[in-house]
């Protein structure tokens, strides 16, 4: 841990552009435009978009069941908060569908492949610097767990909903929990809702993106909040039916982000 706070702050003191890219002023409703524009993106090169989102879906199916044979069902909720972090790295293929799209240029897994690979260094500073918050915030979370129920051990889910919703402990936990997990997630959402598709394209370092990103919030709060709830409410979607719906959401918000992205923050 202690190496990789030492790597982000070696990343925090690297030079960086003394100007941030030009943020754009969007309509309240932009973000439909933005689904719109992924779900054409989508059906571009589905063979590779779906097998994609399979793939992701696949694995969060199993991570959920790796919780079950634990008993470990109640560390479901920060662990999802993980996934919510590292979404924007992990969409960098579906910002090269879109792009190769643009450009009139085709698109294979080889193309994709070699340009993810081209943007390996910042993608991983940026992806570094998600994981510090992460484990932080899962640090955080399992300190208000024993803050207000001691030193017990996870219940089953069943219990643990229970004690959540009819004890005091767990009132207290729920209110506290979900002002700092708030917060938590507004931070994450600032920092990388553009800033990957935006180091993909334009080759900036991770810094010089989470700036833009957050001067996009900023300058477009009520969109941008409406862009958090339709990603949440699509995650949320995309959960259902044993996470099978992942395979369509997650790449129709990676798409969508490129198309957010190309707005906010023109060329």
């Amino acid at each position: 841990m202690t190496d990789a706070f030492q790597a982000v702050g070696a990343i925090a003191m690297a030079p960086v552009q003394r100007e941030t890219p030009e943020i754009r002023k969007v309509a309240f409703d932009a973000p439909y435009a933005w689904i719109a524009g992924g779900w054409r993106d989508l059906w571009i090169a589905p063979q590779i978009s779906l097998a994609y989102g399979a793939v992701f879906a696949a694995f969060a199916y199993v991570a959920v069941l790796q919780l079950t044979r634990f008993d470990a069902l109640p560390l479901l909720l920060p662990l999802a908060f993980g996934f919510l972090l590292v979404g924007p790295i992990l969409a960098a293929g579906f910002y090269e569908i879109s792009r190769l799209n643009e450009r009139g240029e085709a698109i294979s897994y080889r193309t994709i492949a070699l340009a993810v690979w081209s943007e390996r260094d910042q993608l991983a500073s940026f992806g570094m610097l998600l994981f510090v918050l992460y484990f932080f915030w899962m640090d955080v979370a399992f300190l208000l767990f024993m803050l207000f129920f001691g030193s017990a051990t996870f219940p089953p889910l069943n219990e643990f909903i229970s004690a959540l919703l009819l004890t005091g402990p767990g009132n207290g936990l729920l209110v506290t929990g979900t002002a700092v997990g708030a917060i938590f997630a507004a931070v994450a959402y600032s920092i990388s809702v553009i800033a990957a598709p935006m180091i993909f394209d334009r080759k900036l370092d991770a810094v010089t993106a989470m700036i833009a990103s957050v001067r996009a919030v900023r300058k477009n709060l009520p969109a941008m909040a409406l862009w958090a709830a339709l990603i949440a409410a699509l995650s949320v979607a995309g959960l259902t039916v044993y996470f099978v719906g992942l395979a369509i959401t997650f790449p129709l918000i990676g798409h969508a982000s490129w198309h957010a992205y190309k707005e906010l923050a023109p060329a």
